[in-house]
């Protein structure tokens, strides 16, 4: 049985929505044993396939990630790391404070050897629904090619194994299509990726056409990345404010707006990336997953999902063997 280990005191809305999340998932799935860690009074979860430990300590969004880490081993989210390097959980799942998580990724449970820098992964919303992974989004401010060069050798594996793809296609996010293009970092990287006979590496590709699904696979520093990712949500949060402020100005607009009530539904879930789960922290020994912090218990859910899946396809095996083979 795969078991997932749950910081219950990471979120915005935690516990509760951490533990509705926990509900929904167990109420779908029969074979994943859930070992959450929290305050005593967390402990609200009835089910055969739940556990609890008791904490006596949790990491804040305002703890320094590294310090707190060090400092606070009964934390919940410390904790829930340590079962992962204990092996005795397949993953763990925290919606906590992000800096923090990554510093458990890499001081608790470890990095795969041969990974210089571990990258943060996540797959954004596309127009068709196919969606794309970007990466780095934030674990490294600043990165060499040869980092670049293993985050796309990585992303490549997960999305083969995790989303099916056959031959996913990478680009390298830059500032035009152009080969020569860019500052030193994206040549060099460029040179890298296009070297790799292994990858489907289609060149540079611009931020603006990301959403139009121009590759499966984007790569680029922790800066840029984390830029890219925070502009998508900022946009999008904004558009539909504004579509909000013009379909509920008069009585007209009102009337047209309960009419297309559902089309809007849809239309703002193909831009919530909730839908495709957390982030993934790539290049430590075990599966860690970052659900966002704002999560409701329908995304914390699809985190949950994600881990399962990744522990079911034993995607850290896998990675572990891919990375063996770069120089």
């Amino acid at each position: 049985m795969i078991k997932i280990a749950v910081d219950l005191m990471g979120g915005d809305d935690a516990p509760d929505i951490v533990n509705e999340g926990i509900k929904l998932f167990l109420d779908k799935y029969d074979d994943v044993e859930i070992l959450g860690y929290g305050l005593p009074e967390c402990n609200t979860i009835k089910y055969e396939h739940f556990k609890f430990f008791p904490c006596t300590e949790q990491i804040t969004m305002d703890d320094e990630p590294v310090r707190s880490i060090r400092r606070k081993k009964d934390a919940s989210m410390v904790r829930a790391a340590e079962a992962v390097k204990l092996n005795e959980a397949d993953a763990c799942v925290s919606a906590g404070n992000t800096g923090a998580l990554m510093s458990a990724g890499l001081f608790v449970v470890g990095r795969i050897k041969g990974i210089e820098r571990p990258a943060l992964a996540m797959t954004m919303p596309t127009i068709d629904n196919k969606g794309f992974m970007l990466l780095d989004m934030g674990a490294n401010a600043e990165a060499k090619p040869e980092h670049l060069y293993q985050y796309a050798k990585m992303a490549n594996v997960y999305a083969k194994v995790n989303r099916k793809i056959a031959h996913p296609t990478i680009g390298l996010a830059n500032i035009g299509t152009e080969d020569k293009k860019g500052t030193s970092l994206t040549k060099e990287t460029f040179a890298l990726l296009q070297a790799d006979d292994s990858l489907n590496f289609i060149g540079n590709v611009e931020p603006k056409t990301l959403l139009n699904s121009t590759a499966d696979i984007v790569v680029t520093d922790g800066f840029t990345g984390n830029i890219i990712l925070k502009t998508l949500e900022g946009t999008a949060t904004n558009i539909f404010k504004m579509l909000k402020e013009v379909l509920t100005s008069s009585t007209k607009n009102k009337l047209a707006t309960a009419v297309l009530k559902n089309d809007l539904a849809q239309l703002k879930g193909k831009m919530d990336y909730s839908e495709y789960g957390g982030a993934v922290l790539f290049g430590v020994n075990g599966i860690v997953i970052k659900a966002h912090g704002s999560s409701d218990k329908v995304a914390f859910f699809n985190a949950l999902r994600q881990a399962r899946l990744a522990a079911q396809e034993d995607i850290v095996s896998i990675l572990s063997k891919e990375v063996a083979g770069i120089e």
